[in-house]
């Protein structure tokens, strides 16, 4: 019954905190007048309130969800597809993209995204199952090495090929010029959101390792590239859209883990809606801090988002509760 309120709670607050979304900004909207068809706001609305909104939603459900998924498979709770160098390799995909199709359109460097976001973090999780010395806080240290090294190499090319400024609005998360007819591959999160509600309880086996998984008859290795490969793209789809946006897959499923247990399928839902939620208030406070104008969403998730999480680091590492689930020899990242 708790755990139905809590989810209750979260989605109407969320619900409120929508609406109020759509009548933040520059130009004045108000729904009397909205309601009695004036072309004007009418069209400011369906052009760039609600479609902000919409990738608003779908990116804090997105990454939060992402981190779940790959803290669930490595068993570890400072894995996202941050310290994960998920997000730089899809900046990297992005990159490589601009250079070798110019002309390309969002789709296409939108593959380039997916293809790269699934090596890089494909190559992070084979790099972890080879160290044989490693502890709660080690493996995202590794990760977060592995991603400035993509992001350097990143650099490097963007400023060998000039493409600096193009590959800045890869580089910092923003929903400024989100409209319609430029956001819509976003909505790719909702079908792979989807698809991990449907393998969730495979995720939860194949994070307790290969033994656990074999003795099931849950194939191991397929469930590992799904889950990995769902994460990926989540991230990739949201990076192509609204760019780099940290920590929201770090800190979400660990504060909902808090509360709620380390069971896949009892907290997607929470994570999800208080991933939204988390992220359309960062937005929000983006607007009207300097309004009229409005600083990066970016900006605002790194402030907050790095207080959290080292109260998290300092929180989990004192023992009040443990940084690494209960695994059996063989996982992922055990």
């Amino acid at each position: 019954m708790k755990e139905r309120t809590i989810t209750l709670v979260l989605a109407c607050c969320l619900a409120v905190a929508s609406v109020l979304s759509l009548f933040v900004g520059v130009i004045d909207l108000d729904l009397p007048t909205l309601l009695g068809g004036d072309l004007h706001q009418l069209e400011i609305f369906l052009i760039s309130r609600l479609p902000r909104l919409l990738a608003i939603l779908c990116t804090g459900v997105g990454m939060s969800v992402a981190g779940l998924i790959m803290q669930q498979l490595c068993q570890n709770k400072f894995v996202s597809p941050t310290t994960g160098a998920t997000i730089s390799s899809a900046q990297l995909g992005i990159l490589i993209a601009l250079l070798f199709l110019p002309a390309s359109t969002l789709w296409s460097r939108a593959i380039f995204a997916f293809v790269f976001a699934i090596l890089g973090t494909w190559v992070f999780v084979w790099f972890i199952q080879r160290i044989q010395f490693k502890d709660a806080v080690m493996v995202p240290l590794v990760g977060i090495m592995f991603g400035n090294v993509i992001g350097g190499i990143t650099s490097y090319l963007s400023y060998q090929f000039e493409m600096t400024q193009a590959l800045s609005s890869w580089l910092v998360g923003h929903f400024s010029l989100v409209l319609k007819g430029r956001y819509e591959i976003v909505w790719l999160v909702v079908p792979l959101v989807v698809l991990a509600f449907v393998f969730a309880n495979h995720f939860n086996i194949v994070g307790m390792g290969k033994d656990f998984s074999r003795n099931l008859g849950v194939p191991y290795n397929v469930i590992l590239f799904l889950g990995l490969s769902i994460a990926a793209m989540i991230t990739a789809s949201i990076v192509v859209v609204v760019g780099s946006i940290s920590y929201v897959g770090l800190i979400v499923p660990n504060v909902v883990t808090m509360f709620k247990g380390d069971k896949l399928r009892g907290t997607l839902t929470d994570t999800a809606l208080f991933g939204a939620l988390f992220v359309l208030v960062c937005d929000m406070i983006g607007r009207v801090v300097i309004f009229p104008y409005e600083l990066p969403i970016e900006l605002i998730v790194g402030i907050l988002g790095s207080l959290i999480f080292v109260g998290l680091l300092f929180y989990r590492l004192r023992g009040k509760k443990p940084v690494r689930l209960a695994v059996q020899k063989g996982g992922c990242c055990s």
